[in-house]
């Protein structure tokens, strides 16, 4: 069965080159960040699954607050010989193209240049979309009765928070406690990892109000440049001392906690700022106490504001680690033997610093994995390629894990 299985994916690769060439062509951009949401994606996933032959599509539609625009997500489900179903899901929304300068094509008019093609959001999240599409195709056309049922969902909101795409599909109950779940939304070039942990996500932005004067009597007023200069060295530098804990499952293996955002201040060089805005983004470890981390950094808040006179505000974005996935878990255990069957390999299961799907799941008590062949280090960046193999990769595991194998 493994090689019909991949036989079938690989005479299905201009397929899914193109299938993927056609939805990068629409940019799936979140209203919040801009764009004119997923909408027109999904109706051009839905041509393609027409397209293929397959049945079973629906659609879930949420609405943003003022109700003006629906964020769709979509649905396609199979039978197979047992009623547990695989669920994979990939998401349809992409980032922005950014500094359109720094890209030698057009973001949303694809190419293929050698074994690669290139676009917005070929890489995060198409080459998984496209690949847990075609696996299913790949079954079909190799008449191989999945042994799992299979859910495919093509989700909403992803990039922005998933406020209007897993979220309320979760709430919805549309997912099941058994659920075999996986998360194809990242992975390396080789193919050889299993993601089964998160860290927790944890944002702090500072204002900080000072007196804003001219540059020349600076003592008549309170420079709010230098007292978020000394907050930003102090919280960083605290942060780092009071948190060393290393964790071996994920790489970096120790929490990360990074000055980032500086909002700009002052129009000319002879103003002295009255008001100065930062954030830093931090990345914990699960066995860290968040609530910890706080008390260092209110602190240091409460210090420097009486040191300094000036006031500072903090906002605090707070996502707390989930539970890991087991790696004895039966749904990361499958995975394990599609890839050690399909790749050759024998992959390794750990932690990751960034958010994907599979948090949501494991706060629900649903054990989820993340995996997938792709390009590292180049989603959300000018030049966002994928390797056309992948998605024949992708799509063969993802198909032998459908088959029970």
């Amino acid at each position: 069965m493994r090689e019909k299985i991949i036989e079938a994916a690989h005479k299905l690769e201009h397929d899914m080159t193109e299938a993927l060439t056609r939805l990068c062509r629409i940019p799936a951009i979140s209203p919040h960040n801009g764009g004119t949401g997923e909408e027109a994606k999904i109706h051009e996933l839905e041509a393609i699954i027409s397209g293929l032959g397959l049945t079973g599509a629906r659609t879930h539609i949420e609405r943003v607050d003022d109700d003006t625009m629906s964020r769709p997500s979509l649905f396609l489900e199979y039978p197979g010989r047992n009623s547990r179903r695989i669920c994979i899901l990939s998401h349809v929304d992409v980032v922005p193209e950014g500094d359109r300068t720094a890209w030698t094509l057009d973001p949303f008019s694809p190419e293929i240049r050698g074994t690669r093609l290139y676009g917005r959001g070929v890489s995060d999240n198409g080459t998984c979309l496209v690949s847990s599409l075609f696996a299913l195709k790949a079954l079909v056309d190799a008449g191989i009765t999945p042994e799992y049922s299979i859910l495919l969902a093509f989700v909403a909101d992803e990039e922005m928070g998933s406020h209007y795409g897993l979220e309320p599909l979760l709430e919805r109950g549309i997912f099941r406690d058994d659920d075999l779940v996986i998360v194809p939304d990242s992975g390396n070039d080789a193919g050889d990892f299993i993601e089964i942990a998160e860290k927790a996500m944890w944002k702090l932005s500072f204002t900080v109000t000072g007196k804003q004067v001219h540059a020349s009597l600076p003592h008549k007023g309170i420079n709010a440049c230098r007292v978020a200069n000394m907050l930003a060295y102090e919280v960083d530098e605290a942060l780092h001392k009071a948190f060393q804990e290393e964790d071996a499952r994920f790489d970096p293996p120790f929490s990360t906690f990074e000055p980032t955002r500086r909002l700009a201040n002052v129009p000319a060089v002879n103003i002295v700022p009255g008001r100065e805005c930062f954030d830093f983004d931090c990345r914990v470890l699960p066995g860290v106490s968040l609530d910890d981390a706080f008390d260092v950094v209110e602190k240091i808040r409460r210090d420097v504001e009486r040191r300094t006179g000036a006031k500072i505000e903090l906002v605090v974005d707070r996502t707390d680690a989930a539970k890991p996935t087991s790696p004895d878990d039966e749904v990361c255990a499958l995975l394990v033997r599609s890839v050690r069957s399909v790749l050759g390999i024998e992959p390794k299961t750990g932690g990751i610093g960034g958010g994907t799907f599979a948090a949501l799941f494991r706060r629900k008590g649903i054990p989820a994995v993340v995996w997938s062949q792709e390009c590292g280090g180049v989603a959300h960046q000018p030049d966002e390629f994928t390797e056309i193999s992948y998605l024949v990769n992708n799509a063969a595991v993802f198909a032998q894990m459908m088959a029970g194998e």
